[in-house]
């Protein structure tokens, strides 16, 4: 995206954060049903995605599936406008928080909220920031528009309790900022590569699954607490759920702990299949003499 484009985006984007959420819900839907016509790759990686995860399904249900993804996909995207620009009380009002969202202020020991790419990955973050008070920290993949890039990091953080570390920066500064006293937010699903991973099942599929999870936590004596969410329909908000902290994870084994996550993520999209981030390349990265899935 061009500079004069993604500035264009921007402020139509603080424009549209004042609409109604059910008229944002509306557009957001057209905009999917538009991107799922036109965005062919991605559909196709999320065809490819859910017949690989969601095997049971025949062919005419996957792509129901994937239409209805695309759906909530445009949603999230057009409603990012509302967590970057709207006012505080207005997002206290549509997200409904589920479960000890306090837990981090409590605890004596650090908290690591392990949050899978739901659609809502963005506002459970917001809520990290609205409905508690420790200081958060979250780690991102810069974007390679610098506008883009800008309004993402000041959009997460514009609430003062957040600090972002670029992917880039290494693990020295995240575990200095949680030694220091912050919660590690920690989007905890993708496909980054091998490094600081390994192949585990995800859906019986090999899947390259990140071990650091487990492993900061174990080194730094972190409480674990699971966090997920959901759009709600016809523009009603959002619902975080702050689950109870595990108490059997992580153990002695980092790519057993990732094994488990996986099959925890596994049951919360069985749940809610429309809204996990198909779009992902999610087993972009493949064993030694594998094929390419996309």
């Amino acid at each position: 995206m061009k500079g004069a484009l993604a500035r264009l985006v921007l402020a139509l984007a603080w424009l549209g954060q004042w609409l109604p959420l059910p008229v944002q819900s509306l557009a957001g839907g057209l905009l999917g049903r538009v991107l799922h016509r036109l965005a062919g790759t991605r559909r196709r990686v999320a065809l490819a995605n859910v017949a690989l995860c969601l095997p049971e399904l025949g062919a005419r249900e996957r792509a129901a599936l994937v239409r209805e993804h695309f759906v909530w996909l445009g949603r999230s995207l057009l409603e990012r406008a509302l967590l970057w620009y709207a006012p505080r009380a207005r997002l206290a009002r549509l997200i409904q928080v589920e479960g000890d969202v306090h837990l981090a202020e409590r605890s004596a020991r650090p908290v690591m909220w392990l949050v899978p790419h739901f659609l809502t990955v963005d506002v459970a973050g917001t809520a990290t920031q609205i409905f508690q008070t420790r200081m958060v920290c979250n780690v991102y993949t810069a974007q390679s528009n610098p506008a883009i890039d800008a309004a993402l990091e000041k959009g997460r953080g514009r609430f003062g309790r957040a600090r972002m570390f670029a992917r880039s920066e290494g693990a020295l500064p995240l575990v200095r900022a949680i030694r220091s006293g912050c919660a590690f937010f920690n989007p905890c699903d993708m496909d980054f590569g091998l490094r600081d991973a390994a192949f585990v099942p995800f859906f019986g599929q090999p899947a390259a699954t990140l071990v650091a999870p487990a492993r900061l936590a174990r080194s730094l004596g972190m409480i674990v607490q699971p966090v997920t969410g959901e759009i709600l329909a016809g523009g009603r908000g959002y619902r975080i759920r702050f689950h109870a902290p595990w108490t059997d994870w992580p153990g002695d084994d980092a790519e057993a702990d990732a094994a488990r996550m996986n099959r925890w993520i596994e049951g919360e999209i069985r749940r809610n299949p429309a809204q996990y981030l198909w779009v992902h390349k999610r087993f972009k990265t493949r064993p030694p003499g594998a094929a390419p899935l996309y």
